[in-house]
């Protein structure tokens, strides 16, 4: 199989194999639209459904959020230029019909990644934070990893497949 991405053109007829995507932006909260509008457009050359588009928006939407607001301390941003500014990693993969989304920072980390993972449970409560970032994304996602370290950082790993085929292939 080759590396990389094949396209077949034709009239409605596009299919790709596999096909990937890395970003990084600032962590700053107007960035949570551009990314989760970015792995819609990146997603769209599968046509997925309205209903797998906006799953896919709100899964990303929480985990950059979460980078933002929970790996960084949104309420601290420098003035000094100089200093490196806070950064959100984003990586995107299509293989076949299945999505991979990867969503990284390099901030305080999660110190009990069960404990944060509880629905309704937040560090954030003076913010009006619900606690409901990890379950959404649990819900919309087929697959959910969360890999922390205290002091360098958290990595959201997530997979949808997207059409109506089964997520376990059949052997011939």
């Amino acid at each position: 199989m080759e590396t990389g991405h094949r396209m077949e053109n034709g009239i409605g007829n596009q299919t790709i194999l596999r096909n990937e995507m890395h970003l990084t932006f600032d962590a700053v909260s107007v960035n949570e639209a551009f990314a989760r509008i970015a792995v819609a457009a990146f997603v769209t050359p599968l046509n997925p459904t309205i209903e797998e588009i906006s799953d896919i928006k709100t899964a990303v939407s929480e985990a950059v959020t979460n980078a933002i607001i929970h790996g960084y301390d949104a309420e601290y941003e420098s003035e000094n230029p100089l200093e490196e500014k806070q950064q959100i990693y984003l990586h995107c993969l299509i293989e076949e019909d299945v999505l991979q989304v990867e969503v990284k920072d390099t901030g305080k980390g999660i110190e009990n990644i069960e404990q944060a993972m509880e629905p309704l449970f937040t560090t954030k409560p003076e913010m009006d934070r619900s606690g409901m970032g990890f379950a959404f994304m649990e819900a919309f996602m087929d697959d959910l990893e969360v890999i922390s370290t205290p002091g360098m950082g958290t990595t959201v790993q997530m997979k949808k497949k997207l059409g109506i085929t089964s997520w376990i292939r059949q052997e011939e």
